[in-house]
């Protein structure tokens, strides 16, 4: 007797979406029964089970990494050329942007700002 042959072609792996709609049915019968058993309970399971996905993905979400540090080219203008900026913070709205803040040395107490996008040398 011979041993059997293993065919070439490898079986193909299930789709995430296929899963994905087992699980959607499945959840779906899961808050019918829970509906049809009580009225009360239905509203509350849905509320607990909505808190309990808002927790679970906020615990899986990484934490943002620190913006990479500002690099060569800084704006420069006739008020604050020359001078090392002060401060220099990444925008938290805009991805890619720099707040660049310099003391004005004619004028105590007073800054200059520039808004510049992130310089790319190569």
């Amino acid at each position: 007797m011979g041993a059997k042959k293993k065919p070439d072609v490898e079986p193909e792996e299930p789709s995430r979406a296929a899963g994905a709609c087992v699980l959607i049915v499945l959840v779906g019968v899961v808050t019918a029964v829970v509906f049809a058993v009580s009225r009360t309970a239905g509203p509350l399971f849905v509320w607990a089970a909505g808190t309990a996905a808002v927790w679970w993905h906020v615990r899986r979400v990484p934490e943002k990494s620190a913006p990479p540090p500002p690099v060569a080219g800084r704006p420069s203008c006739r008020k604050c050329k020359g001078q090392e900026p002060a401060s220099v913070t990444p925008s938290e709205t805009q991805k890619g942007m720099w707040i660049y803040g310099y003391d004005l040395a004619e004028r105590p107490g007073h800054s200059h700002v520039h808004i510049a996008a992130e310089v790319n040398e190569t």
